[in-house]
């Protein structure tokens, strides 16, 4: 019998470099699995055609909403941002999450910026 290991996600964690830039770590179906970690401000973007799920694996996220709105997110607690819906990711300390999102997700949706990281470059040894 084969031995088959599970993901590790504090290994994976680890080998996330810089922040705002997530690592795909498995697939199921079709979504992605990503880890990151984060820091400071991200920018104000929606996904048109896909939800996003944020899950908190240390450190505490912040995801503003429209109309004021906040969601704040400790370990162990997610959030799933409904496709279409403006949010703005923000960690004033940092923070390691999993995201769990479709295949087609563009990492800052609707709106490119410098940080911007494209799917292919968030695949990495992931194929």
């Amino acid at each position: 019998m084969t031995d088959i290991s599970g993901i590790d996600l504090a290994h994976e964690l680890r080998q996330v470099e810089a922040h705002w830039t997530p690592r795909v770590v498995g697939q199921v179906n079709d979504q992605y699995v990503k880890v990151a970690k984060l820091l400071g401000e991200l920018v104000w973007h929606a996904h048109d055609a896909e939800d996003e799920m944020f899950l908190v694996v240390s450190g505490r996220l912040r995801i503003q909403l429209p109309d004021d709105q906040e969601v704040v997110l400790g370990p162990g607690q997610f959030h799933v941002v409904p496709r279409g819906v403006q949010h703005n990711p923000i960690a004033d300390e940092e923070v390691q999450i999993v995201l769990i999102e479709t295949v087609t997700t563009a990492h800052t949706g609707d709106v490119v910026v410098e940080g911007t990281v494209p799917v292919e470059r968030q695949l990495g040894a992931f194929r």
